[in-house]
């Protein structure tokens, strides 16, 4: 698999405004995702965070603002994409999905790359399996591969762990990390320990119409030391501040 350089160009939404159901989401809201950094995204459920990554992405359109990249080229074609759920076409290999992407597009797999990633998954003796026949965290894993595989400047993620068990999710952790270093990662996740080891910025998006509060900036680069004192107590502060936004949106 082709390694690709680090991201030279930030990715901004610009006053963006987003109903659902009726519902005023955010408003003329602005935000950066700067180049080559992992951003991390925290706040209450059904505050907007996955709504405004599917903005990002292109997924939703907007009710009005727009997203831009700085140096001025589309965004679509240099994005890959990791939703909650794992959306492995049931009728495919695990080897099968993970090169959908360069099959969708006409070109020949990087079979050897799709294999290397597996193995670093823990999904080699699984290459051959169609999804039904694996375990929640066995198709987290094969999903995680293949956003991998896309090898994109841009990549957002909407809780890629979250069906993992805890020695398998930090180990992940780290492979992403490494495998993702010089991209520019937009994280939405729960766990702000996970958002603490992972992000070169974290943010907390809170409440209604919600808007994105200053960045949190952990010392050291990731993935950070678990055991890490100063992490945990960081941890600490954060999980006060979420519980502070949940109960305002209470």
């Amino acid at each position: 698999m082709a390694r690709a350089p680090r991201t030279s160009f930030d990715v901004s939404v610009r006053n963006a405004s987003l109903r659902y159901a009726g519902a005023l989401l955010f408003d003329r809201l602005d935000f950066t995702l700067p180049a080559g950094q992992w951003t991390c995204l925290l706040g209450p459920s059904g505050v907007g965070k996955s709504s405004f990554l599917r903005l990002i992405a292109g997924l939703v359109v907007p009710d009005r603002g727009e997203v831009v990249c700085s140096d001025r080229q589309p965004l679509a074609p240099r994005l890959a994409w990791m939703g909650q759920q794992d959306n492995l076409l049931p009728w495919l290999t695990v080897l099968g999905n993970v090169t959908l992407g360069a099959r969708l597009r006409g070109e020949r797999p990087d079979l050897a790359g799709a294999e290397a990633l597996l193995a670093r998954v823990g999904l080699t003796g699984q290459r051959d399996q169609r999804p039904a026949t694996l375990s929640g965290g066995q198709r987290q894993r094969a999903a995680l591969a293949r956003t991998l595989m896309e090898d994109r400047p841009v990549v957002l993620m909407d809780e890629p762990f979250s069906a993992l068990d805890a020695i398998t999710r930090a180990r992940l952790q780290v492979l992403a990390a490494q495998l993702l270093a010089g991209r520019t990662v937009l994280l939405v996740t729960h766990d702000p320990l996970e958002a603490l080891r992972l992000g070169d910025r974290i943010h907390v998006m809170a409440g209604h119409p919600a808007r994105i509060e200053a960045p949190i900036c952990p010392a050291g680069a990731p993935p950070r030391d678990l055991h890490d004192p100063a992490l945990l107590a960081r941890q600490g502060e954060l999980l006060a501040g979420l519980a502070d936004a949940q109960e305002a949106a209470a």
